[in-house]
């Protein structure tokens, strides 16, 4: 009868026994115990052998004082042993731990390399989307009063949906400070960022800036470089960043030197502040110009009323202020004051503080409510990070099981010895370590070589924090706790052999002592089909949206925005000249982008109108030629035309405009709007000039009469070349308008910067998810060898009585192919509900078609017999002589 069905003693006695007794004397008994339990089945028959083991069994558990964690008789010790080891011993110890452990790794150099590999990618795919979160989290940090800065935000109520807006009316500010000024140590004005031309001599720049109040520079903490900070408190006086005033200026000192804003407002540098870090909201700020300028340049006082808003507002809550109990101070300021100025209150407005914490992470509202924002790239990350490192984890965990066997030997020596079970485990956890340590310093390597392009795809500026302390205590603590996770498992399984059984040659692992690997495995590729699912899907919807019908033709579609006076003054002429080159079919005029379409207005009053509608529609000022410039398709109607005088008066509106005034025959209806009466003279289709992930919203055309034009649009003649039209604009452009930059942007450029993150993101996501399968096939491939080797000696015998290649690859791929399918079918549903969740977020959306997760499942278990099958044939194709003369 063999070792594995020969009769066994009850298993619960010896789990109590093994319990109640110390190590080493429960060892001892139940090696004698077992022997004689051969002897009483031969003599007695097998029940009355267990009977007879359970009463032997009870009989020796006499009450102890308490429970030891080892036995040794010390008659058989030597005497340098009944001693406590000196720290020299201990030291002696170690080292000689570490002598094994490194043997060990030097002799088995495959699975060295696997587990080390594995570790390693793990490691350093962990690490760099930790460096992506800490850039994440810190967003903003940098200004040293970030806890108690916020931006004021107003929620409105229009349609029945309640919507939030950045933009405040220019008399918020005062307003906050007249009822409420001792909550806040700063309140602060300012405006949109934007483009402006800076001129000094002979030097003409386009920069980023924005115009603000005093407060500003003390309360987002700007570091001086020269001159003073107060300078703002001058209404003709400018702040540059470092950059620009050594663009502008050279080495000399600007203090004191003369800028020209705009060709327009000359001003004087007051001061020069260090550059902000990328991770700051206030990044790319190069320059600041005082709010007074800009309020008296524009003559904003007599032409901008709490109706319009225009503007930002940002507060420094005082130090003993609550910032919730602030924000529930200002709720109703807006609409305390608009009694005051006007009796319009249908949109009701409620204030209330968002806090810089918030701003890059928690930036999306919904239905007045914050929902998150990046936030939720963040946890997507740190998840996968986690996955990907918990995959490396489980190759060394199956690895070091599988090989258990041959490790048996090692550890019945050891504990007969004298070696104690917490001993072994520290010996297998600092095996594990030292693997540990190892790949860590490959991980760094990796990160160090592989940051570069990471930056690059992810969009970031991110640095290695070598000279910070928290950076290699980090490093520390990541190389301990991958380390004991990885080995924790292997280290408790390792030393709870019994050397009784492991020397006599009877210890078996089991038939279940593969059950713990097989479901590791399970977990690795349910991970992996997981990852590779929802890579695919976030692809398909950005390419959904990118895909998404736009109402109007981009390529070749340019603008030039119209910073200066002298832009508007000389377009006829350029329009003429720009023309008769036959590089252009058409030209306009317009009030926004056709691709970021920012103007709403409301109060507007129509036939049939419900009363109780509360109106807000984005409006488009346009000349002429713009419909034809972005070819827009007329629905009903015409376009506008200069040979009609009344277009003027008239309105061009698109689908969703129509839909929302409820006409069903909108040619002809009359619009109360702007103070006078407009006809509606066309309909266009729907186009995406907005987000591109919610509907279209109601949209009206105008020709503009107030002077709000900002941007050319420009449509380059589909015969012309390009780059030759794009000289010949500039040329011409330059020619009209010496002192003003040519800046120019393309529309499909404009659109693909709508979904610049997402793409981002998916690329990241494709780039962890191949890594995540590669280290699952790797730990896949280190234990097909093992299954392979283990399984020599049965290969050679099936060869010999007559297995095919073939049957023998069926034999030893089956097993891992059924893991697979496992771990499909548990991935699948899974999968399917978080990605349908993730795309709820979007209300222009794809959908999750069946044929992903068939592709997927195919593709991995390709990959699976790809890697399984090398290690299989390389078996099958051994002599079956050499591998028996072997075994």
């Amino acid at each position: 009868m063999s070792s594995e069905q020969k009769p066994q003693p009850p298993r619960w006695v010896q789990r109590l026994l093994q319990y109640r007794l110390p190590t080493g004397l429960s060892e001892e008994v139940q090696g004698d115990l077992d022997e004689l339990f051969d002897l009483w089945v031969d003599e007695m028959g097998i029940q009355k052998a267990r009977w007879k083991y359970i009463g032997q069994v009870l009989g020796f558990l006499r009450p102890l004082p308490e429970r030891k964690q080892s036995y040794i008789p010390r008659d058989v010790l030597p005497p340098s042993l009944l001693t406590t080891p000196s720290p020299i011993t201990q030291i002696s110890m170690f080292r000689n731990y570490f002598k094994i452990a490194f043997r060990n790794l030097t002799r088995n150099k495959g699975y060295s390399f696997i587990n080390i590999g594995g570790l390693a990618i793990g490691m350093a795919v962990a690490m760099l989307i930790g460096l992506w979160i800490y850039d994440e989290v810190s967003f903003d940090r940098y200004h040293k009063n970030y806890d108690r800065i916020a931006q004021v935000v107003q929620n409105q109520t229009i349609d029945g949906r309640v919507q939030t807006w950045l933009g405040q009316a220019m008399q918020l500010g005062p307003a906050i400070e007249s009822s409420y000024g001792n909550y806040f140590k700063h309140i602060v004005r300012t405006s949109w960022p934007g483009d402006h031309i800076l001129k000094a001599g002979d030097k003409t720049l386009v920069k980023s800036g924005m115009y603000m109040e005093p407060g500003g520079p003390e309360m987002l903490s700007l570091v001086k470089i020269r001159g003073s900070m107060d300078g703002l408190k001058d209404p003709y006086s400018i702040l540059l960043s470092e950059t620009v005033a050594q663009a502008i200026f050279g080495d000399s000192d600007p203090i004191g030197r003369l800028i020209k804003i705009d060709n327009k407002m000359d001003v004087k540098v007051t001061g020069v502040y260090k550059d902000l870090p990328v991770n700051s909201t206030f990044a790319n700020i190069t320059f600041i110009a005082p709010w007074d300028l800009l309020i008296s340049s524009e003559n904003l006082k007599d032409k901008v009323g709490w109706g319009n808003s225009w503007f930002q507002t940002f507060v420094q809550v005082s130090d003993k202020v609550d910032m919730n109990q602030a924000s529930e101070k200002i709720k109703y300021v807006k609409r305390d004051n608009i009694k005051v100025d006007r009796d319009d209150l249908r949109f009701k407005p409620e204030m209330f503080l968002h806090p810089m914490s918030q701003w890059h992470l928690y930036s999306e509202f919904e239905n007045g409510v914050s929902v998150g924002g990046k936030i939720r790239f963040v946890w997507l990350f740190g998840i996968i990070g986690a996955f990907v490192l918990i995959l490396a984890c489980i190759n060394f965990m199956n690895l070091s099981t599988a090989r258990s066997e041959k490790r048996a030997k090692e550890v019945g020596v050891r504990k007969v010895v004298g070696s104690e079970r917490i001993q072994l485990i520290w010996q297998f956890l600092g095996e594990s370590l030292l693997v540990a340590f190892f790949s860590l310093v490959i991980a760094i390597l990796l990160v160090v070589l592989t940051l570069p392009l990471f930056n690059e795809i992810a969009d970031k500026k991110i640095s290695i924090l070598w000279v910070s302390p928290w950076f290699w205590l980090s490093c520390i603590i990541f190389c301990l706790f991958t380390g004991l996770i990885a080995g924790s498992y292997p280290a408790l399984y390792l030393s709870s052999f019994h050397p009784v059984k492991v020397l006599k040659g009877t210890f078996r692992v089991g038939r279940f002592a593969a059950a713990p690997r097989k479901v590791l495995v399970v977990l690795q590729f349910t991970v992996s089909v997981f990852l590779i699912v929802g890579t695919l899907v976030v692809f398909r919807q950005i390419q959904f949206v990118k895909d998404r019908p736009l109402g109007y033709d981009r390529n070749g579609l340019l603008t030039i925005p119209m910073k200066t006076q002298e832009s508007h003054d000389h377009y006829n002429a350029f329009q003429n000249d720009l023309m008769n080159t036959r590089m252009v079919s058409s030209m306009a005029q317009s009030e926004s982008a056709i691709t970021n379409a920012w103007v709403t207005n409301g109060g507007f009053q129509w036939k049939g109108k419900d009363p109780g509608l509360q109106d807000e529609i984005v409006t488009v000022g346009v000349t002429h030629h713009f419909g034809k410039t972005v070819d827009w398709k007329i629905k009903s109607g015409r376009d506008f035309s200069e040979a009609f005088s009344t277009d003027s008066s008239g309105f061009i509106l698109n689908e969703a405009a129509v839909k929302y005034m409820g006409f069903k025959q909108p040619l002809g209806e009359v619009v109360k709007a702007f103070g006078g009466k407009y006809t509606v003279i066309g309909v266009v289709k729907d186009m995406v000039t907005q987000s591109i992930y919610d509907p279209v919203r109601p949209t009206i055309f105008y020709i503009d009469t107030f002077k709000r034009l900002s941007l050319i649009d420009i449509k380059i003649s589909p015969q012309a070349n390009t780059s030759q039209a794009i000289d010949k604009i500039k040329t011409l452009f330059l020619k009209h308008n010496p002192a003003t930059p040519f800046d120019y942007r393309f529309a499909d450029e404009e659109f693909a910067a709508k979904y610049k993150e997402e793409e981002r993101i998916g690329k990241l996501a494709s780039i962890f998810a191949t890594l995540a399968i590669f280290i699952s096939c790797l730990g896949l491939f280190g234990l097909a060898s093992f299954v392979a080797e283990q399984r020599t000696k049965e290969i050679g015998i099936r060869k010999v009585l007559g297995a095919t290649v073939i049957s023998l690859w069926q034999l030893l791929s089956r097993e891992f192919v059924w893991l697979v399918l496992i771990a499909f079918i548990i991935a699948t549903p899974l999968a399917w509900y978080f990605l349908n969740s993730w795309l709820q977020d979007y209300q222009y959306r794809t959908n999750i078609p069946g044929w992903i997760f068939a592709a997927t499942g195919l593709g991995l278990l390709l990959i699976t017999l790809l890697t399984v099958s090398f290690q299989a044939v390389k078996a099958a194709l051994i002599n079956p002589v050499k591998s028996l003369r072997n075994e």
